[in-house]
């Protein structure tokens, strides 16, 4: 099974590159706010480690970012309680995919976090500051302090870039991207 995982800005439209591989994507996004709307267990993790903060379940968002902007100490008591349940949400997503050709990692933390392989084949995309700056602003529950502050905790983006096997310039066009993708998919898959 080939795996690929994306990288880039936040904001810079790693799902929507994802996506166009067609084919499974592991969306870690997605699987956290699972995780804060079902899981009981974390709630009570969360609430034990962050009494002041975390009060409602399901998890309301609004109470993790008012912990992290806090205290930066704080980022790490949530990563370990949220992280091995993601962690453990990718293995279930590889076994039930391990007969596919291939999976999309779409991870924010792939690098820090240690999850990609060596022969993970890694897809960086870069978008104009602008558009990402744009598209931030229009997310749901916006905290631009937020935003700084994780984006402190990623590896430099330079590195990243460097790290990678190919790198796509999101203009945020579905054709266009969706051209580019079919390209690397074809020299993934020769």
């Amino acid at each position: 099974m080939i795996r690929i995982g994306i990288l880039g800005d936040i904001g810079s439209g790693k799902s929507f590159v994802a996506k166009q591989f067609c084919c499974p994507v592991f969306n870690a996004d997605k699987e956290v706010n699972k995780i804060y709307q079902k899981s009981k267990i974390c709630f009570k993790n969360l609430r034990k480690k962050l009494p002041k903060f975390i009060k409602s379940y399901p998890i309301n968002k609004t109470e993790i970012s008012r912990a992290i902007l806090s205290n930066n100490k704080n980022i790490s008591k949530i990563v370990k309680i949220v992280h091995p349940l993601v962690k453990k949400k990718m293995n279930i997503f590889m076994k039930k995919n391990n007969k596919k050709k291939m999976v999309v990692l779409d991870i924010p933390l792939l690098i820090e976090n240690k999850l990609n392989k060596n022969k993970d084949i890694l897809i960086y995309v870069e978008a104009n500051k602008k558009d990402i700056q744009i598209r931030l602003i229009k997310r749901k529950g916006y905290n631009k302090k937020l935003i700084e502050y994780l984006k402190k905790i990623q590896c430099p983006l330079i590195e990243k870039k460097r790290i990678s096997n190919y790198i796509v310039k999101n203009n945020f066009k579905s054709s266009t991207i969706k051209k580019k993708i079919d390209i690397i998919k074809k020299k993934i898959l020769s």
